[in-house]
């Protein structure tokens, strides 16, 4: 029995190592993988964008403000003289973080009293926001420590008084739960399209397919239409028990929102009927979608800030329809942000969506003959 056994190991050994394309899958994807992880998947905080509020030219708030300048995990890129620039800065993230020190910031310290220091930090990734103010917690224990050693007294001479915008309980549910329809509408509809015409080439009905009077960029659009309406009915009822359930407030316009889910649905399923066109069988199709939605989640910023990878990936996730949609979601959802500040979202999706169905039409085609 032990010797059957061990033939039918080595006669599958050498079945799957037989095939060229077999190898590659054994190689290729898991390097892939491997890569994205290692250097997308990280929840280090490094260069944090903050600006700088300071109505106190005091020796002491000048010290504590050259303690973040000093900070390798802080990078100063403004300066603020009033406080109507905030919101601009925040709102277009521009910066994750604004230190304030108010004008009495010093003579608070020199009478022994402790000072307030205002950290105001963009609060619609609430991890994010968390590991910014902690890292700022830890530059301010440091600057009470040295101000007592060198001035006396035992109260904390500092102390951060914090506000988050967008999410001002840091709830990560708001953060996550917009990411999650993202997520599952890409998901489902990957799995729908990416198996499509690969179905029809296993079954052996896709000869049946030609003979029919359907031209095929008619074929191509039927392939198309059931992966849109179910990506768009999986998204309204994800999105309904996102609002409903778990109370995630929905603050922007639904046209916004549906505009946005339209086109990532016209990118998705684009991919997914490029990976259908080139798939000989439903196996491949479905490695092929996977292949593809692991790096587009990683590299997407639902759960790792862009800004944290390196500049390559960065650029690599510029086709990535996911970082455009997640944008786009989170902003509708907790910002409220109108239609035309999100079309810098809008057009790439789009040209993603264009770009994948003329590849995928060119294969449809080429195959066929």
């Amino acid at each position: 029995m032990v010797g059957r056994i061990l033939a039918l190991v080595l006669k599958e050994f050498l079945a799957l190592l037989k095939d060229k394309r077999a190898r590659l899958v054994l190689i290729g994807p898991p390097l892939i993988q491997l890569m994205v992880f290692g250097y997308a998947a990280t929840f280090d905080l490094k260069n944090v964008p903050y600006a700088v509020y300071n109505e106190d030219r005091g020796a002491a708030a000048r010290a504590l403000l050259a303690a973040f300048d000093g900070s390798p995990g802080f990078t100063p890129v403004a300066q603020i003289t009033h406080e109507s620039e905030i919101a601009p800065l925040v709102d277009g993230k521009q910066v994750l973080m604004v230190i304030h020190a108010g004008p009495n910031f010093s003579a608070e310290l020199a009478a022994g009293r402790p000072a307030q220091l205002q950290v105001i930090v963009d609060g619609r990734n609430s991890n994010t926001a968390m590991l910014a103010i902690n890292d700022a917690s830890v530059i301010v224990d440091h600057f009470n420590t040295d101000w007592a050693a060198s001035h006396g007294g035992s109260q904390p001479p500092a102390h951060i008084v914090t506000r988050a915008w967008f999410n001002p309980n840091l709830e990560s549910r708001w953060f996550f739960l917009p990411g999650i329809v993202g997520i599952l509408t890409l998901l489902l509809t990957m799995l729908v399209t990416a198996l499509s015409v690969a179905r029809e080439r296993e079954q052996g009905t896709f000869d049946q397919l030609l003979v029919t009077p359907l031209r095929p960029v008619e074929i191509l659009i039927g392939k198309t239409l059931p992966g849109f309406l179910i990506g768009m009915a999986e998204a309204s009822v994800i999105m309904l028990a996102a609002v409903f359930w778990f109370k995630v407030p929905l603050l922007g316009s639904l046209l916004t929102l549906y505009t946005g889910i339209a086109l990532f649905l016209l990118s998705g399923v684009g991919v997914g009927l490029m990976i259908s066109s080139f798939a000989a069988t439903q196996q491949q199709g479905l490695l092929g979608a996977f292949i593809f939605m692991v790096p587009a989640i990683i590299l997407s910023g639902f759960a790792t800030p862009i800004r944290n990878m390196p500049i390559l990936v960065q650029d690599i996730t510029l086709l990535d329809p996911m970082r455009y949609f997640l944008l786009v979601l989170r902003g509708v959802f907790l910002e409220d942000t109108p239609f035309h500040l999100l079309i810098p979202q809008f057009w790439p999706m789009a040209l993603i969506g264009v770009a994948a169905f003329s590849i995928a039409g060119w294969l449809f085609r080429h195959r066929m003959y």
